[in-house]
């Protein structure tokens, strides 16, 4: 395969290069996320609307495995739409997400109302991560430049990153799709541990959006917070090259390898 899966109705097919970092069994949790991300936005709306919120549930270790894709509309209005979407592996659920989209429209703000800018350095000039895919294929299909901190290091980081492989074969991959592929690394991103002696696995990802982000490059800028008794958060703004466009927050189980 030459891409990340392979989609027929709701059958789906999965290439091993969609596997994490943790066990070589198991998809990264950006791969679900933006498998997920790709089936909502082809739920019909009635008026055109944009996702404003994806809650991601990683119910169970996601196999690198056939899959199957069930998808429900639980409120349908003229402002907003509310899908359910779940992914199963041999019948069980292994992933529940909702999907939020909001109306579009345009409007004119008030001047005072503006971007809020990056000031951390751009792709081009941050400093090129690699050698990632040694420890985890799907990073092996994305570009990393950290503009602040190293992906994997402990501490606060900012890291640009760009999908370079198909995810679902002959499908374009939507701006919503970036965001959700990059955010799910925010907690390799804003890691306060060392990932060589602990595991620090999200449980979901939820990411919200004041707008759609533009280009290929996705800003990861976070941080993380780690509790004494086994949960974190990993919590990250969302940039593109014209500035913030989102948040991501991850529930994390920590444990000692």
């Amino acid at each position: 395969m030459t891409s990340i899966y392979r989609v027929d109705g709701n059958r789906v097919v999965t290439s091993p290069d969609a596997a994490g970092p943790w066990d070589r069994r198991m998809q990264h949790g950006s791969a679900p996320s933006s498998l997920v991300t790709w089936a909502a936005e082809r739920i019909p709306t009635p008026v055109p609307m944009e996702i404003a919120r994806v809650t991601i549930d990683l119910m169970r270790p996601v196999p690198v495995a056939p899959l199957t894709i069930e998808t429900e509309v639980l409120r349908e209005g003229r402002k907003i739409q509310l899908c359910q979407l779940r992914l199963l592996a041999d019948g069980v659920q292994v992933v529940g997400a909702t999907v939020l989209k909001i109306k579009r429209q345009a409007l004119t703000l008030p001047d005072d109302v503006k971007e809020l800018p990056v000031t951390l350095p751009s792709p081009e000039d941050s400093l090129v991560e690699d050698g990632h895919a040694a420890t985890s294929p799907f990073a092996g299909m994305v570009s990393m430049r950290a503009a602040r901190g190293r992906f994997g290091k402990a501490g606060a980081g900012a890291i640009w990153f760009r999908v370079d492989h198909p995810l679902v074969e002959g499908e374009a991959i939507s701006q919503a799709m970036r965001a959700l592929a990059a955010a799910d690394f925010s907690n390799g991103t804003a890691s306060s541990l060392d990932f060589r002696a602990w595991t620090y696995i999200n449980a979901d990802l939820n990411v919200n959006f004041s707008r759609q982000p533009v280009g290929e490059w996705i800003l990861v800028d976070g941080e993380s917070w780690i509790g004494p008794d086994g949960a974190g958060l990993a919590m990250s703004r969302l940039a593109d090259r014209q500035g913030y466009f989102g948040r991501a927050v991850q529930s994390l189980v920590i444990e000692k390898r």
